[in-house]
């Protein structure tokens, strides 16, 4: 049986040391390129292959971030999740990805398997977790960023914005055009806890106007489709025909409201207006166009990724203390409500 070709006899064929090859592996910065590009040569004409996980056992460290999200097929998540991938690949650290379904008790068992594979840090969507994730979490004794919320009580670190106040930028801007009887259109449960504080969000702005906030429109479990958005919307108009406007928890279900009014022959925004939330590329290119929150994805991963590779190299949360960054959601006016 012919013998596996070491690091060793890498190092040997190229002059250089074992220690040499091991960093050439890892494209470090001490290893001029030329003789990075020699070695890797050798390598491969010798049939060597790099073992990562005897170099992560020597050198205690795996190399990736654990990223849980709620969604697979969530645009907004996509571009968080890419962003963040972008800054970590520069500092040599890669995404590894899990999703919950919008369930806190599965996030917990997420964060189990995680941990067991010992990352470097962990990012988790939303504020609200299961004790006993948070308890995993406080003692696992690496940076923790929450990120898509503001929680009062954070693990760690922060970085997102709070949900309940885009809907207040809403319901003002929808107040502000003479408009006063507004529904909202959300989950039945508090499973996306994003959206549930987006709906608290918009009874608490409609009590605040003097308005009444009880027309609240059911749409299933999160996530919310466009089919249950329309549904939702075709209930609405039957229960409240005299709604002046509607904002949805999401701009997938806004789209489904809008194509139930055009089915209904109702017209938008005359008849009455539509917002929704996340600023996905739908929202741009429907018609009438789509009021909605841009709650800035990218930045949102671009920030986490910033902080966490700062973490790492500095110590800096152990020395000052948890760290929150907070992003401003922006309003889009779209023809849908003006």
């Amino acid at each position: 049986m012919q013998r596996t070709v070491t690091m060793k006899d890498v190092a040997q064929k190229a002059g250089v040391s074992v220690m040499t090859v091991s960093r050439a592996f890892k494209q470090h910065a001490s290893v001029g390129e030329e003789t990075r590009k020699r070695i890797l040569k050798i390598a491969e004409d010798l049939g060597y292959v790099f073992d990562s996980n005897a170099a992560t056992f020597r050198s205690q460290r795996t190399g990736f971030v654990a990223v849980a999200i709620p969604s697979l097929n969530n645009a907004n998540f996509a571009d968080t999740v890419g962003a963040l991938s972008e800054v970590l690949k520069d500092a040599d650290l890669q995404v590894l990805l899990g999703y919950s379904n919008y369930d806190i008790h599965e996030e917990e068992g997420i964060v189990e398997q995680f941990l067991r594979r010992r990352p470097e840090a962990i990012v988790l969507t939303g504020g609200r977790h299961t004790q006993r994730t948070r308890q995993l979490l406080e003692r696992a004794n690496i940076p923790v960023v929450e990120t898509w919320d503001l929680p009062e009580d954070p693990i760690d670190h922060v970085v997102g914005f709070s949900n309940a106040e885009t809907m207040h930028d809403l319901v003002r801007h929808l107040v502000g055009s003479g408009r006063k009887r507004i529904a909202f259109i959300g989950g039945d449960t508090d499973g996306d806890t994003r959206g549930a504080d987006r709906r608290r969000g918009f009874i608490r702005a409609m009590e605040e106007e003097g308005l009444s906030p009880e027309r609240l429109i059911g749409a299933g479990e999160p996530p919310i489709s466009m089919r249950e958005g329309a549904d939702a919307m075709s209930r609405l108009l039957g229960d409240y025909p005299d709604t002046q406007a509607v904002i949805c928890v999401s701009d997938l279900s806004a789209f489904g409201a809008l194509t139930e009014c055009a089915r209904k022959g109702v017209k938008v925004p005359d008849d009455i207006a539509v917002a929704g939330f996340g600023a996905y590329d739908i929202s741009s290119v429907c018609v009438p166009t789509l009021t909605t929150i841009d709650p800035h994805p990218a930045e949102i991963g671009r920030k986490t990724g910033e902080l966490i590779v700062s973490l790492l190299r500095s110590d800096r949360g152990k020395e000052n203390g948890p760290i929150r960054l907070k992003i401003g959601p922006q309003l889009s006016v779209g023809a849908s409500s003006n």
